[in-house]
């Protein structure tokens, strides 16, 4: 290969860089489903009871089982943990650097006597990041990752009967994203010389968007509780600055400016049955379907930059990125014993991902989970409750070949999260 073709190839994979490094921020595999410290020790599985006022996020319909007000607040520290080994003969691991995410919540509800009621929640279901040392094997696919998102949800639900009800919401999305990632250049185009220090690319981005939930409720016993919710397939539409510094040779060719896409965050069904086995001890077990198989494609449009002098056309150009994600599920079982002001709570989870192997990278690696859940809850007052939970995620260790991705190696990763609530009800 010439020196003037080496030179097109690895330029030409800039735009496809950006293009990843927007799309994998919002991946599913980092959707953020712990809202609520007391169902996080449910393991999430929380659609069938959605008795308090975080119902808002799990499922509308339970704020019309409710009476009076309740506010409801807290945070879920979230501490990952990825290192990478290059494929064999290669033994060097990478470790990602030390973070800690804290994603918080807030919920407020008020339950009318005849039926109807009202909720607004503040939460933050997509918020996570990863940092790699900046000198490391993949450097040129991700260096930094921030993204931070928060739904506005007001919400109003009703009781139809005396043990039906059914709930809607309407969410008001504010995303924002902070990517870095290295360069390779050129230190001359006369002769095409590749420079040993890379250039590095920065993107800021912020956007909006719409969605909308819904939820159902049975009771057709004291003990027996069934949910269904829905929450839809919302497009968060992004607009920031791309900017390029040290790219040596090629500064005049990536101008940066203004870039524009957007992102599908997936539509979400789930249903559970919650149980009161005695009097002491309630169980409940959720399925949750989430229908990223509707993410197929990205389209980047860029700020195109001026034409390369050796092809006659722009190294910045707009970017189209084929994705192909699948569908997932998670399986939720927890359960509750109570113990007067005391209640203890222990659940599990298995969350699949969706990312085919060709999809997964470094920016947020993936795989499929085995997650462990402990909790408690304890009536500080009458009107004062608190709740904390630890939650253990256990991803398989993930593979991907030469011949399947363009980075191959192994991926081992492992996640704590520390969820904190405290609510008040009047």
């Amino acid at each position: 290969m010439n020196k003037t073709m080496r030179i097109m190839r690895i330029v030409a994979t800039i735009p496809v860089i950006i293009t990843m490094m927007v799309s994998h921020t919002l991946a599913g595999g980092f959707q953020i489903n712990e809202q609520n410290a007391r169902a996080m020790g449910f393991a999430g599985a929380f659609v069938a009871q959605a008795s308090d006022a975080s119902a808002v996020y799990f499922n509308p319909a339970g704020l019309a089982f409710q009476k009076g007000w309740k506010v409801l607040g807290g945070t879920t520290f979230i501490i990952p943990t990825t290192t990478f080994t290059g494929p064999a003969p290669s033994t060097t691991k990478t470790s990602m650097e030390s973070q800690v995410f804290y994603p918080s919540n807030f919920y407020l509800s008020y339950g009318m006597r005849d039926g109807l009621a009202f909720g607004l929640g503040i939460f933050t279901p997509y918020g996570l990041g990863s940092e790699w040392p900046v000198d490391w094997s993949g450097r040129r696919l991700s260096v930094k990752t921030d993204l931070k998102s928060f739904y506005i949800n007001p919400s109003v639900s009703y009781k139809v009967a005396e043990n039906f009800s059914i709930g809607a919401g309407i969410s008001y999305i504010i995303g924002d994203v902070s990517l870095k990632f290295r360069v390779p250049t050129y230190s001359s185009l006369t002769p095409p010389t590749p420079s040993p220090r890379d250039g590095t690319a920065n993107l800021e981005a912020d956007g909006t968007g719409f969605g909308f939930d819904v939820g159902l409720m049975f009771k057709p016993t004291e003990s027996l509780s069934i949910g269904l919710s829905y929450r839809s397939l919302t497009d968060l539409e992004f607009s920031g600055e791309a900017t390029f510094t040290d790219m040596q040779a090629l500064t005049t060719y990536f101008p940066g400016g203004t870039g524009k896409t957007k992102l599908p965050l997936s539509s979400s069904l789930a249903g559970g049955i919650a149980f009161d086995a005695s009097e002491r001890l309630t169980l409940e077990a959720d399925v949750q379907y989430v229908g990223w198989a509707q993410y197929n494609e990205l389209v980047v449009d860029l700020q195109e930059g001026p034409a390369f002098p050796l092809t006659g056309k722009p190294l910045q150009a707009d970017m189209t990125s084929k994705k192909n994600w699948e569908d997932s599920f998670l399986i939720k079982i927890g359960g509750e014993y109570r113990l007067d002001r005391l209640a203890l709570r222990l659940g599990y989870i298995f969350d699949t991902t969706p990312q085919p192997e060709k999809s997964v990278e470094p920016m947020l690696p993936d795989a499929d989970r085995n997650e462990l859940c402990v909790g408690f809850g304890y009536k500080l007052s009458d009107n004062f409750s608190l709740d904390a939970a630890y939650q253990l995620i256990l991803f398989k260790a993930r593979t991907v070949s030469a011949g399947t991705n363009v980075f191959p190696g192994t991926y081992e990763s492992t996640a704590s999260l520390i969820g904190i609530n405290i609510g008040y009800q009047f």
